[in-house]
């Protein structure tokens, strides 16, 4: 399979370090570096491996949704090669246990179901059932410094908002595990919301560094690219990022009804007249995007017909807009919910196809390591 490679530049992990003041310079690039990459796409799918995926703590939303999912499903369809990850072992990053890991592992399956994953075509596995692939973490953390991982703006946050009283191992080296979720599959494409940018930027010096010290001219591990949505991020309902922890965010498996309550709570402004406005009216902007999306059109569009029919009418259409959406997707998941059995089959064949190229990498990576003894 063919690198990325020759579409970066090998110090850009350095230039765009996170926090830097290169962070907004960075966004830019890596937006005029999707469009690149789309197109490429549409030539040459083949030529691109995805790793995607998400922690089961809870029921997928609208700001998973169209931050990433939809771009999972598209690629999926245009016949890249796609690997879906429920990352079971990460949910203890910021918990002190899993509580009900079964129940939110079926549930994060059928929100894929529903959505159009397919399991013909994308592989769709759990952490704890690949055994090779958490093995690369080992090698993968001596690549990294602690300052490195102490930067990362991600990590920052997640860790302000955790549940514990003090950061795991396991919170301070997400990144790293990350990376080794990528980089098993030798995946060089990664679809994310632009706060996921420095966890990427992570994984891709680890690859960097891996092949110099390792690979001895060879390109053992791709540096992954990311695929940047048209969204890549949506407010929840009460004015910050949407988030399963934070509780304002609207599941995909929500009903119309507990739709309707989420988006009537949220949170607008004072003033009456609707407009497009994302630096100076956040949480109108958001809700008038959300609505767009839903419908295919642009924002200003959605804020003209409301005009100054004020906050009320806005959140009679995005609710309008969103129950119109997802009512296929509900009903796919209620249909998917009736055969547990098909579930379970469809991970367990997941799982062994993830095991048979994780076990290939792991052993090349004790090749090139000369620890295969």
């Amino acid at each position: 399979m063919t690198s990325l490679s020759q579409l970066t530049t090998p110090d850009r992990a350095h230039a765009d370090a996170p926090g830097s003041s290169t962070d907004v310079l960075g966004t830019h690039v890596q937006r005029a570096r999707s469009a690149v990459l789309e197109e490429q796409i549409r030539a040459e799918p083949g030529r691109f491996r995805v790793l995607t995926g998400d922690r089961p703590t809870g029921r997928l939303h609208l700001g998973h949704y169209f931050g990433t999912l939809h771009n999972r499903v598209r690629l999926q369809n245009l016949g890249v090669e796609t690997y879906v990850l429920i990352a079971d072992y990460q949910v203890l990053t910021d918990r002190d246990v899993a509580d009900d890991m079964a129940g939110h592992v079926e549930g994060l399956l059928l929100d894929y179901l529903a959505i159009g994953v397919d399991p013909a075509r994308s592989t769709v596995f759990t952490h704890s059932a690949v055994p090779a692939l958490n093995q690369l973490l080992l090698p993968f953390l001596s690549l990294v410094s602690v300052a490195e991982l102490s930067r990362n703006p991600t990590v920052k946050d997640e860790i302000a908002h955790s549940r514990q009283s003090s950061v795991s191992g396991l919170m301070f080296t997400y990144p790293v595990h990350q990376a080794a979720d990528i980089l098993f599959c030798k995946g060089n494409l990664v679809p994310v919301g632009q706060d996921q940018l420095p966890h990427l930027d992570i994984t891709r010096t680890i690859a960097r560094r891996f092949n110099d010290r390792y690979g001895a001219g060879a390109t053992v591990f791709p540096q992954p690219d990311a695929l940047l949505s048209p969204a890549p991020l949506l407010l929840g309902t009460d004015g910050a990022k949407m988030s399963k922890s934070r509780g304002n965010a609207i599941a995909l498996a929500a009903g119309a009804d507990e739709t309707a309550r989420l988006i009537k709570g949220a949170r607008t402004d004072s003033e009456r007249h609707i407009t497009y406005d994302p630096a100076n009216r956040p949480e109108v902007s958001s809700l008038l995007l959300l609505a767009a999306l839903c419908q295919d059109r642009t924002p200003d569009d959605v804020a003209a017909d409301i005009g100054s029919a004020g906050a009320a009418a806005l959140k009679r259409v995005v609710t309008e807009a969103v129950n119109e959406y997802l009512a296929p997707v509900r009903a796919r998941r209620a249909q998917y919910a009736q055969d547990r059995g098909h579930l379970r089959a469809i991970l367990r064949e997941g799982n062994e196809r993830a095991n048979a190229v994780a076990d290939s990498t792991l052993t090349e990576v004790r090749t090139v390591m000369n620890n295969r003894y």
